[in-house]
């Protein structure tokens, strides 16, 4: 386990925050207890890679806390944004082949990492969990069809509307209200996920809150105060 990193408390499922709603969620406490001694639970700081495009796959991981972006290069060395991890997701290419897409950290995460031929041969005696797995490439899948559409089709208004519902969504996911949440990004990452400038994505949130679509009670925190309007927005 010396190549995954960090060691992890004697039982990390017991205290993890995304339990009752990551891939192991329907695993016994006796299962967990095996899955527990084949992961570790490693930090990683904003800007930090966790798995390169086209490397063989060799380790798996839950997001824990934090951000995380999926991305591929283009042939004229281009970064596209394939999507956003959020808590409780699942990364990485079970079951052998390269990785698809890298995945960094947009923010300060925590993630917890597997060996993919350990994780792999658990996944094959545990027929729940590989149930959990095409339940998550499923999910995967759509998610990234409309990241997809929201990057090649939408304008700007669009695209932020898209983006801040989607963000919320997942917060409700994570216990929240489905109206208030922090975005955890500043506008500069946001610009960059989207494909916008600094400046459209700050313009648009003022529009959206002059509007009465959302409120800024601070710098990263957002309040949907008319939600059905901004998904009229978003089309």
């Amino acid at each position: 386990m010396d190549a995954i990193g960090s060691t992890a408390p004697a039982s990390f499922c017991d205290t993890c925050t995304v339990r009752n709603r990551a891939i192991c969620s329907d695993l016994s406490r006796d299962e967990l207890a095996v899955l527990n001694g084949i992961g570790r639970q490693r930090r990683l700081s904003a800007g930090e890679q966790l798995i390169w495009e086209g490397d063989e796959a060799v380790l798996v991981a839950n997001v824990v806390e934090g951000l995380l972006k999926l991305s591929s290069s283009t042939s004229d060395g281009r970064e596209q944004i394939l999507g956003i991890a959020f808590p409780s997701d699942f990364l990485g290419r079970p079951f052998g082949g390269s990785t698809p897409y890298g995945v960094e950290a947009l923010t300060d995460a925590q993630v917890c990492v597997f060996e993919r031929k350990d994780f792999d041969r658990f996944a094959k005696e545990h027929p729940r969990l590989e149930h959990k797995l095409l339940e998550r490439t499923l999910a995967e899948l759509d998610r990234t069809r409309k990241w997809m559409l929201l990057l090649g089709r939408m304008n700007a208004e669009q695209k932020l509307a898209s983006f801040l519902l989607q963000a919320a969504d997942r917060a409700s996911e994570a216990g929240g209200d489905g109206r208030s949440f922090d975005l955890q990004l500043s506008r500069q990452q946001i610009a960059d996920i989207l494909g916008l400038t600094i400046e459209t994505v700050s313009r648009q949130m003022t529009k959206m809150k002059s509007q009465g679509l959302i409120d800024l009670p601070s710098r990263r925190a957002v309040t949907i105060l008319d939600r059905e309007a901004l998904e009229d927005r978003a089309e």
